[in-house]
Parts: structure tokens; sequence; C-alpha cells
């Protein structure tokens, strides 16, 4: 079934303004001689001091410019988040004047708040029903605080391709935004509407990386060809593009605006003028992701059968599983997933969401990339060993709790219970690497299901 493309209102010139806030819960030194004895990961001391320092640095005073820019355009200025659940977690937890003054932003009706995994994981290239579960823990925390059930999917990191495209359906989502790569664009442009060519009721919303990557990279470095940056020549690049662009995505992570570029560079300055600009001197106009999808016409499908993501200059899934540490670990991680099913303990489910968070295993990473300064500057290890070390150490102890805890539930089940889950755990086939497994309960027996991801060269 083709994508069947339309004319499109010539009039609706789009800008897709959309920020990625996220803050991992960071593990603490855990040491060989810890594992069995202590089963405290978690470093509150940094992730307090960390996203106390953002609060102060970016999400405060960026969220009050965008409040006040609200005010003076408003419905004109139209700009959209996705909030991992850890992040609010923390927000709750560290920073409550943060959490308000996104509230604030969410009562304008001038925010779109987009759908995630709950604990920005990797669930999507692993475990069907680990994704399915986090997107609707997500969707009740974003309903939670703002009010609001997401329209528009955002993967972690972007990362995406015709399977995953299929499983957000399946999830009541038909809008994905995801990055731009040449590789998959060729010769088309990104500042257009696309879909799935496995399931064309599947829209796409493709980032432009060079315009974004100015403003979130480039800002602020000297040397470049085009600083400094004014939101004059910004704008000017945009007219630049022709009639055939029909929506700009500029997709960034928040922490662009006065961390990864400090205040001093004058980044606080470009958000404040930029819409004014944009208004006055071009035909585009802002609008959310889920307003882009319903008022422009697809104009073609795209095929994307490996993970793509915006994290470097191949725009794959290596920056997390390109590596035999990173796939080791994070094999480990999910060969638990049929006992964390059957688990109640609410410690080891917490700490289960928390280990899958894909900073973990980023900074195992051994490759270079374009935008390391900016990404290892919130990277607590002196190396990729260290990291994964240290977050085998954990594993390594979270594994023999989880163990502990389903023989105990054995131990104390009635008899009949008992007999029942060894015939299930018969029936329940071994994993191999490089396999998605998907695990659900159908009366007294377990099925386990396989299907195919990626391997990671």
């Amino acid at each position: 079934m083709p994508c069947q493309a339309a004319k499109t209102d010539k009039d609706m010139k789009s800008i897709c303004f959309y920020f990625q806030v996220h803050q991992p819960f960071r593990l603490k030194n855990y040491r060989f001689f810890d594992i069995g004895v202590h089963h405290d990961y978690f470093d509150d001391y940094a992730n307090r001091f960390l996203m106390q320092q953002l609060a102060e640095r970016s999400y405060l005073p960026a969220n009050q410019i965008l409040q006040n820019l609200i005010k003076k355009h408003g419905k004109a200025f139209r700009v959209s988040f996705s909030i991992s659940g850890t992040a609010l977690e923390q927000f709750e937890k560290y920073t409550p004047e943060v959490l308000e003054s996104f509230k604030k932003l969410a009562k304008t009706g001038n925010v779109e708040f987009l759908s995630e995994t709950y604990v920005h994981s990797l669930a999507s290239l692993k475990s069907k029903d680990e994704f399915s579960r986090q997107v609707k823990l997500h969707e009740e925390k974003i309903k939670e605080h703002f009010g609001v059930k997401p329209k528009v999917f955002r993967n972690t990191e972007l990362i995406y391709n015709d399977e995953i495209g299929n499983l957000i359906f399946e999830l009541g989502y038909n809008t994905v935004i995801t990055e731009g790569p040449k590789h998959i664009l060729g010769w088309k442009s990104p500042n257009l509407l696309y879909c799935s060519a496995t399931n064309p009721k599947v829209k796409l919303l493709m980032k432009n990386f060079q315009l974004s990557d100015d403003i979130a990279f480039r800002f602020s470095v000297q040397n470049w060809s085009e600083w400094p940056l004014t939101t004059e020549k910004f704008v000017g690049w945009l007219n630049a593009l022709g009639p055939k662009a029909e929506v700009i995505n500029l997709f960034m992570d928040y922490e662009t605006f006065g961390e990864n570029q400090k205040a001093e560079t004058g980044i606080f300055d470009f958000l404040k003028s930029f819409p004014q600009t944009v208004l006055d001197k071009s035909q585009f106009t802002f609008n959310t992701p889920s307003e882009v999808s319903s008022k422009l016409q697809v104009a073609s499908p795209l095929h994307i059968p490996y993970p793509i993501s915006w994290a470097d200059e191949e725009r794959d899934i290596t920056a997390w599983l390109g590596n035999e540490m990173q796939n080791e670990a994070f094999d480990k991680l999910y060969d638990l997933e049929p006992m964390i099913i059957h688990c109640n303990d609410e410690n080891i489910l917490n700490d289960w969401q928390k280990l899958q968070v894909s900073d973990h295993f980023y900074y195992m990473s051994t490759k270079w990339f374009s935008d390391a300064t900016v990404k290892r500057k919130f990277n607590p290890y002196n190396s990729p060993y260290d990291a994964f070390i240290n977050y085998m150490n954990v594993l390594s102890d979270f594994e023999i709790r989880v163990k502990q805890h389903c023989a105990e539930a054995a131990a104390s089940a009635p008899v009949s219970k008992r007999a029942t889950r060894s015939v299930a755990a018969k029936k329940t086939e071994k994993k191999t690497p490089g396999k998605a497994v998907s695990t659900s309960k159908k009366k007294d027996s377990t099925k386990t299901k396989k299907t195919t991801t990626r391997k990671t060269k």
C-alpha cells in the first residue's frame, strides 16, 4: 500500500522546534568487593549536584525565556519537548522548581509533550514487552504532571527502523520524529513529511541535522567559518532553502541552552530573538510535531531496514552497541528479563529500570565523536573500560538479588504453583545473543517469542 501524496498548502512552511530533556541516575563507584554486600548502586550526591547545576544554568533560565516568548507572540510561537521519566523523577526529588516551570509552560497550550521510553532505554532493540511497558509508564507520568496524553513518539536518541516503527504504531502512535541521515534520504530533503515504507500509516518527521547542529554544537566554535551565528544569518539560510522546504525540524538537547553552549556565548540572546526574526523575515511559522503531521501531506515512503539515530557521524547505534563490552553488558542485562517479569520486589524493579538507561552503555563507547566534547562532560568515568567494569559489578550484584528473590518466591509458593512454574520454565526457550525476546503470560504457561534485531558490528 503506497503512501498517497497530495498537494500541500503552499503557505504552510513550518519550523518544528523540539527539545530533549534527559538525565540518568548515575552509578556509584561500585567495587568487586561490594558484590553481594551492598545494594545501593546510585550516586545520590552526583545526581543532585548535576541536576541542580543544570537547573540553574539551563532549565530554569531557558524555560523563563520560552514563557516570555509565548506571552509575547501568543499562538505564533510553539515548541515541543520529550522529558524522560528519569529526568522527571529527578526534578521531583532534587529540583521541584524546574518541574513547576515545565507545568507552567504546559498550561500555555503552546507546548507539546512527546512520548518516549520511561528510562530513556534501548529496549526497542531488544524486548517488545519491556519497550511497551516503558512507553505506557511514560504516558502515565506525562499525564500525571502535564494533564495530556502524548500524540507523537520520540524514541531514545531518535533510534528508529521499520520494525520499531511498527511497534510504535501498535502502541497507538502514527507520527514519529527521527534522524534524517544522508544514507537513508539520499537525494531527498529532510524538510518534508515522509512515511514508513512498511507501514504507510506511520508518518516520519526527519531532523535537519545540519541546521540543528549549527545551533547545538557549532554555535560557540570560533574557528567555524560561520561564527558568530546570528538569528538574521540563520533565517537567511532558512529562506535560501526555497519553496520546496515545507518543514524545518530543529531537534536538539535542551542543555544546548546554558550548559552545552554557555550563557556567555550569547545562546540565550539567540533564543530570545529567534522567533521574532523568523516571523518578521520569513514565511515560516512555528508548529508542533502533531500539527505538522496533520497539516502536511506525505511526500514519499522511506525504507529504513537498520536502526538509525542522531548520535554521531554514522547516525547508527554503534555509540551504544558498537563494541564487545557494550554488547556483553547489554545482553547480560536483558538475560534477566524472564525472571524480572515474575518479580514483585519494588526495589528490584526500580533498579531494573535505572540499569536500562542508555547512558550506561554510551559511557562504554570507544568511538570518537564530532560532538564528543559536549557529550563527555557528563561522563563520570576515566575510560570506557572503567565504565564497563563498574556496570558489570553492579549487574553481578543485581543478578544475585534477582535470582535470590525468585528462589525465595518459588520456595514460599504453594506446591501447585511451584509445579506450574517448573513446567513453564522448561517450556522457555534459551535465548541467543543478538535476538530480541518478548515474554508474555497466558494462563499458567510462559511463552517466549523471538524477534530478530540488528547485530551491531
